[in-house]
Order: C-alpha cells, then sequence, then structure tokens
C-alpha cells in the first residue's frame, strides 16, 4: 500500500482536529458545570432529562397552586372566624329576648342589637379578596353573592352554584372557595329538629329578621307564631353556628393537608433536582482528569506534527 504525503498529513491533521475538539468539550464542561449541554452529549441522559425537566415543572406548578389554595383557604378561615363571633353574639341577644320580664323598649333595644348584628354577618358573607372577588360566590365572583330580594326584602343567595376548587398535588383536588348557600343557608344533618316537626329554618339571616320582628312589636301584641320565634330562632341560630364549625373544621383539615403536601413537594424537588444532576451536570474529578489527558495528547500531536514536517518527505515535497 503506498502512502502519500497527502494522506499522512490528512492523518495528523485529523488527529489534531479530534484532540482538540475533545479537549474544548471538556474545558465547556467546566466552564458550564454540565456534562450533557445538547443531546449529542449523551441522547440516554438528554432524553430522561427532558422528561424529568417537565416533572419539575409541574412539581412547581404544583407549588404555586398550594400557595394559592392556602391564601383562600385561610382568608375564609378567617372571616368565618368572624362569623362565629357574630352568631354568638346573636345568640346572647336572643337568649336575654326570652327574659318574660323586658319592657318594649328594652326588646326594641335588642331588636336593633340584633339589626346590627345581622347587617355584620351580611357584609361577611360578601366579603371580597384582595382583588375585589367575592369569596362565598362560587366561579361567580363579579356581583355579590347575597342581596335582598325586591319583592319580599329577604336576604338570599345569588352567587355561583359550583364551589372553587384547585388541583394542589397529581392527584388532590380540594375546594378552596365555598359557596354562600353552604354557609348561611344550610345544616348540618344532626340539626336541632322543631318541637312541632316542622321544617327547620335554614336561612341565618331570616332566622335573624324573624326574631327582630318579633321583638319590635310590642309584647301584648304578640301573636302565638311570633311568640315562639325567639325561641325558633335561638334554634336555628345553633344549627347555623355548628354548620359553620363544621366547614371552619374542614378549613383546618385542609390547612393541615396543604403544609403536608408542600413538605412532600420540598422533598419531591430536591429528589429531582438531585436526579437532574446526575444525568446533567459534570463529574469534576472526571472532568478534570479528562481535560489534562487531552491537553497532553494534543500537545503530543502538535509535537508530532511539527516533527513529521521536518521528515525528508516533506521537504522534497516543497
Amino acid at each position: 500500500m503506498r502512502i502519500s504525503t497527502a494522506m499522512m498529513y490528512q492523518q495528523n491533521m485529523r488527529g489534531i482536529t479530534n484532540s482538540q475538539s475533545e479537549w474544548l468539550r471538556y474545558g465547556e464542561q467546566m466552564s458550564t458545570g454540565k456534562r450533557v449541554t445538547k443531546p449529542s452529549d449523551d441522547p440516554i441522559a438528554a432524553s430522561q432529562a427532558v422528561v424529568l425537566s417537565q416533572a419539575q415543572a409541574q412539581n412547581s406548578q404544583y407549588a404555586l397552586a398550594r400557595t394559592f389554595a392556602t391564601q383562600k383557604i385561610s382568608l375564609e378561615e378567617n372571616v368565618l372566624g368572624q362569623v362565629t363571633t357574630a352568631i354568638q353574639s346573636a345568640q346572647e341577644r336572643i337568649v336575654n329576648a326570652g327574659n318574660g320580664t323586658l319592657s318594649d323598649d328594652d326588646r326594641a333595644s335588642l331588636a336593633t342589637d340584633l339589626e346590627g348584628i345581622r347587617n355584620q354577618i351580611l357584609n361577611l358573607a360578601n366579603s371580597t379578596d384582595g382583588n375585589g372577588r367575592y369569596i362565598f360566590a362560587g366561579y361567580k365572583t363579579d356581583s355579590a353573592p347575597f342581596s335582598a330580594d325586591a319583592v319580599t326584602g329577604k336576604i338570599e343567595y345569588g352567587g355561583g352554584g359550583t364551589a372553587v376548587t384547585q388541583s394542589v398535588d397529581a392527584s388532590r383536588t380540594m375546594t378552596v372557595g365555598h359557596l354562600g348557600s353552604e354557609i348561611f343557608e344550610s345544616l348540618t344533618s344532626n340539626a336541632v329538629p322543631e318541637p312541632d316537626g316542622s321544617t327547620s329554618e335554614t336561612n341565618l339571616f331570616e332566622m335573624l329578621d324573624t326574631a327582630i320582628s318579633a321583638l319590635k312589636t310590642p309584647a301584648a301584641d304578640l301573636t302565638d307564631v311570633e311568640k315562639g320565634a325567639i325561641d325558633k330562632t335561638n334554634r336555628g341560630l345553633r344549627n347555623s353556628l355548628n354548620n359553620v364549625l363544621t366547614v371552619r373544621a374542614e378549613l383546618g383539615t385542609q390547612l393541615n393537608e396543604l403544609d403536608k403536601l408542600d413538605e412532600l413537594g420540598s422533598d419531591r424537588a430536591l429528589g429531582q433536582a438531585q436526579q437532574m444532576s446526575d444525568l446533567v451536570d459534570v463529574d469534576w474529578n472526571s472532568a478534570i482528569s479528562s481535560y489534562v489527558m487531552q491537553q497532553a495528547a494534543l500537545q503530543a500531536s502538535y509535537k508530532a506534527f511539527s516533527d513529521m514536517q521536518g521528515m525528508s518527505l516533506f521537504q522534497l515535497n516543497k
């Protein structure tokens, strides 16, 4: 086999080019801290890194969703804490109203107090978040959920029919915004029944309005129904308070669960970061060693090429 000068030149240049390419590759790894910067560096690791990065992005999205859920639930729990206090204050007034020795002026004074409490609860039921969205209106957040009926004057729920939910983890969705009707117009399954078997009042505002009307009426003019209104409102407030406390218990459980999910998400993020590092980050000991070795090989290639140029075959070819 004949070996031409051109062939020898090309072989030596190819060796230099390959050595230089490898040397630069290890240099890039050390400058970026990444072993895999493009798919050709390690196709399998690169493909696994793409899948893992998607999982990391999803985990980050759920972490953000949990932050949103915690804010929403904490706000609702805070408002319901104030509702609880207001109902308890109303109960105190109703108990006082049961005193048969009260004068009509005393009864009127209690009615005024109850009106103030009723308006306070209505204001709380129409609470908004920091962005002006009504928190008890379901997905119909642009208008107040509770308002007075134009004909009867009764306070009724007019918000959305679907509670606001939020996905807080891959397999967990929770309610982050209860409907006003579930809080102010509902009772629990263990509600105190009416002694005569009649239907229990579920609307908190209607309970208070009934008692207020009865207290504003002079005692001598009360009908049998109005005389029983105070006791019925007392039972109704107990039931309504129990319902609010049940919702608050649910909210507390959800806040605790969100804390646990945050811990799990943080652990998952750490694990994913370690997996990503194992896939694409540089092994410094190996990279530095290879860089030095490749640098020596490149220098040897330069020396061999320089020495080859001094051979007689090259000299004669000039």
